[in-house]
């Protein structure tokens, strides 16, 4: 199905959305920032090959890097930037934070319902051109 980068840096967080979206069927890979983010899809030197996500999941507040500073940055990039970015937050004011970033295709509040979750997420691939 869909190749996704999880970008989150609270463990069981991670584990939980891994576990729903492996079991859609769906490839994840994820980072514990968003500097590591970066380096995951060859934006930041010192990475692995780049591979290009179908979509991004993107926790607001990370320590090294925030998720507001690396989608900013992915969506500079001519090819990462137009992977569509889904912004998780506690906070509910990230909507005005992401405004000068054109990837973000949606927002999930922490905490958020696996089902809801799943259904965005999938919701977000069924949009990509040529799913």
């Amino acid at each position: 199905m869909a190749k996704i980068l999880l970008v989150d840096d609270e463990r069981d967080i991670v584990t939980l959305i891994q576990f729903l979206l492996v079991k859609e069927g769906h490839s994840v890979r994820t980072a514990n920032n968003g500097l590591e983010a970066l380096k995951s899809v060859g934006i930041e030197a010192g990475g692995s090959a780049p591979e290009t996500p179908d979509v991004i999941i993107m926790d607001m507040l990370m320590p090294v890097m925030d998720g507001h500073t690396a989608c900013k940055m992915i969506s500079e990039d001519p090819v990462i930037g137009k992977v569509p970015v889904l912004v998780m937050t506690a906070k509910g004011t990230a909507k005005d934070v992401f405004k000068d970033c054109a990837n973000v295709a949606g927002y999930v509040d922490k905490p958020f319902a696996p089902k809801s979750l799943r259904d965005t997420v999938a919701a977000m691939i069924a949009r990509k051109p040529g799913a």
